[in-house]
């Protein structure tokens, strides 16, 4: 395939995963007193399994950890998932600043993601009843895979992390998508314009924070991890999954790895691709 040839159908890809109107969700509560600091609910439109309580499923959306993208463009994913049979909490965060040139704030962003998987057990007692959290996989795509899989490696960072927690968290697992997982690979593939260095802090901030951040460092979780990787994704190549699979094998984890051929990096999370079923059966497989 030549270069103008995939880069018309990665625009295409992303064309239709932006085509769909935002869903507006059941409820939103707030994990905090910032605006960004609130998580939509999507409450299980069917039932999809035994019993009488739904698996949740907690999404971070990506965006290169940038202001201009938020929640809103992951909302017809969530919409899907919860057409599936799941509960559903989107999860929004604080990003980089205005504008697309600065992405993520440091510590904001992953003081975020750790209050709001703190405080998600109580909010979803109120928000969805009929949300088992005892069955909690975490998802997210992109600069949200990262975020999905720091979470659940929270008992392996430094001591002296702020985030640091003495124990796993309670998930059934992780599904990261497209996930920039190995920030030292995806730095030097320059993925997203150089939005891994600026995530850190710049050149300054890079080797000194990244044992605090990088998801390919905090191994083994001992959390049941699935990455779900498009081969002709421009975006997040393949190297950058592959180079977490082999660093978890490397700590003694085995993390699963599933390639789909020719997809790229949006239909992983657009509900009029085939790829998104794949995604919803592999958040089920840890689910149920």
């Amino acid at each position: 395939m030549t270069d103008d040839v995939a880069a018309a159908r990665a625009a295409a890809e992303e064309k239709s995963a932006f085509s769909h109107p935002p869903v507006d969700p059941d409820t939103t509560a707030s994990y905090g007193d910032h605006p960004d600091q609130v998580i939509d609910f999507y409450a299980p439109r069917v039932q999809a399994g035994p019993g009488d309580l739904a698996p949740l499923v907690v999404v971070l959306h990506g965006g290169a950890w940038r202001s201009p993208y938020d929640r809103r463009h992951v909302s017809p994913f969530a919409d899907f998932l919860a057409r599936r049979g799941f509960a559903v909490a989107s999860v929004e965060y604080r990003r980089g600043g205005a504008g697309e040139s600065v992405a993520g704030r440091w510590p904001d962003t992953l003081d975020d993601v750790a209050a709001a998987l703190d405080a998600l057990p109580a909010l979803v007692r109120e928000a969805l009843p009929r949300a088992d959290v005892r069955r909690t996989v975490v998802t997210g795509h992109s600069a949200g895979g990262h975020l999905a899989l720091w979470a659940a490696a929270r008992h392996v960072l430094p001591a002296d992390a702020p985030w640091h927690t003495d124990r796993p968290a309670p998930l059934r697992g992780v599904v990261a998508l497209a996930p920039i997982a190995d920030l030292a690979v995806a730095d030097k593939l320059d993925v997203c314009g150089g939005a891994v260095r600026q995530l850190l802090g710049g050149d300054e901030g890079f080797a000194e924070r990244q044992p605090y951040a990088d998801p390919a460092l905090l191994l083994p979780t001992g959390i049941a991890t699935t990455l779900v990787q498009g081969r002709t994704d421009l975006d997040v190549p393949q190297a950058v999954a592959e180079s977490y699979a082999d660093a978890a094998a490397k700590a003694g984890e085995v993390v699963g790895l599933t390639l789909l051929e020719d997809v790229g990096h949006f239909p992983l999370i657009d509900p009029a691709a085939d790829a998104c079923a794949v995604v919803a059966e592999e958040i089920a497989q840890l689910a149920w």
